[in-house]
């Protein structure tokens, strides 16, 4: 667990800024790539999100990825708010009420495949994956393990095992270091 190749923040603040200012991609492609980039959600919970999932009263747009729901910043709100009115899948043709998935998919009744969201984030210069763990690690620094858990969705031991690798833990890495052979 933890990061498998090299963070780099630079190229996920690079297509963050992208996606919330280049209209010209689709709001869902948009909207679902800063929920990689910005919330660390994995594709597989973006692809199962609904509309009950985001809260809009007040003005406010709360999105609920765990069991607490984050208030969503300026322009995001107005990103998840566009993609929550428009949405519609495939087919959709005949459809006699809007779909419940916020990100629905090419057969009727169905959210949109990982699959399909993969090549359409890939296309973005996205690397869902990678990008996930950058912004992971990033959010393991700031915030408290108990709260990224409960706010991602993720689970404590998984929030406590990435604010270790986030903050150097150091007893572990010298550990390690003293159990490896020497070398020639």
């Amino acid at each position: 667990m933890g990061p498998t190749r090299p963070l780099d923040d630079q190229h996920r603040w690079d297509i963050a800024r992208r996606l919330l200012h280049d209209d010209t991609i689709k709001a869902e492609d948009r909207l679902a790539g800063l929920l990689v980039l910005l919330y660390a959600q994995t594709l597989a919970a973006i692809s199962r999100m609904t509309i009950v999932d985001l809260e809009t009263s007040n003005g406010a747009v709360r999105l609920h990825l765990g069991s607490s729901p984050i208030n969503l910043p300026h322009p995001v709100d107005e990103l998840a708010r566009t993609v929550a009115e428009k949405r519609k899948g495939h087919a959709t043709i005949g459809a006699l009420t809007p779909s419940l998935w916020l990100f629905p998919g090419g057969q009727p009744g169905r959210p949109i495949s990982t699959g399909q969201l993969v090549e359409r984030l890939n296309k973005l210069g996205i690397r869902p994956g990678a990008d996930r763990s950058t912004a992971l690690f990033q959010l393991a620094t700031e915030i408290p393990a108990a709260i990224l858990a409960r706010t991602l969705g993720i689970h404590t031991d998984v929030a406590v095992a990435w604010q270790r690798l986030s903050a150097g833990d150091w007893t572990n890495y010298a550990a390690e270091i003293s159990r490896r052979s020497p070398r020639a």
